[in-house]
């Protein structure tokens, strides 16, 4: 494991219009409306909290967004920050530290993410540092047959037997996110190995296999040239 591990969590302004659609394509994410990370230690000493909402005006917040999180444009006039340097400290902050990267559901907040730091116009950081779930992670604590994965709130509640409070504020579940984390590391259900065995699954960038497409496609018009002569 890393010394650093960096948890994250978003409140968008909605979901994606396809989940298979690269970050580069902004159009097609929502913008973050909030965003949190908490710096830890691998010894599970919290040494940094960041909580910052996205001021700015090119996005719209779905109603339906809203009902989840509460956060509207009125809250974000007062309260919110300009995107380039709330992304540019967590750019700092994860080049900086190099630490893992945890979610839960850490697939939509590394997209998020990722297509705020292509709409900011920064070089994003996470494509050079390993991630994590815990939402993939704790599948085997999942009772009910017609659910593969328990939500943040009921993985909370599953590991320490009480209610996650105040759930949809970014602080609250990035926070609620390391506690699950180290609680199922101190319980054996996350180890060096799982870490890596989800760094191995992760999804190859879709430009990454545009470029292994040609070069097959190169090899295999290659070796036909080579039968035919």
């Amino acid at each position: 494991m890393r010394d650093f591990l960096l948890f994250i969590d978003t409140e968008a302004s909605g979901l994606p219009k396809k989940w298979n659609q690269p970050y580069s394509n902004s159009d097609n994410w929502p913008s973050a409306v909030q965003i949190s990370w908490l710096i830890y230690k691998s010894d599970g000493s919290l040494i940094k909290t960041e909580n910052h909402y996205i001021g700015d005006r090119d996005f719209d917040i779905k109603d339906s967004a809203i009902e989840i999180h509460g956060i509207n444009r009125e809250y974000l006039d007062v309260h919110g920050k300009n995107r380039k340097e709330v992304m540019q400290a967590l750019a700092d902050d994860l080049f900086y530290y190099q630490p893992l990267v945890t979610g839960h559901f850490m697939e939509f907040d590394y997209h998020v993410t990722s297509a705020d730091f292509y709409r900011a116009g920064i070089s994003n950081p996470l494509q050079l540092l390993p991630t994590f779930c815990t939402m993939l992670a704790s599948s085997y604590y999942v009772r009910d047959p017609s659910v593969k994965y328990l939500r943040l709130g009921e993985l909370y509640t599953t590991l320490f037997n009480e209610k996650l409070e105040n759930q949809h504020n970014a602080q609250v579940d990035a926070r609620a996110t390391a506690d699950c984390f180290f609680e199922l590391l101190k319980r054996g259900e996350i180890t060096d190995e799982i870490i890596e065995g989800q760094r191995k699954l992760k999804t190859t960038p879709l430009k990454a296999f545009k470029w292994i497409i040609i070069i097959l496609i190169s090899i295999l018009l290659v070796l036909l040239i080579s039968i035919w002569l």
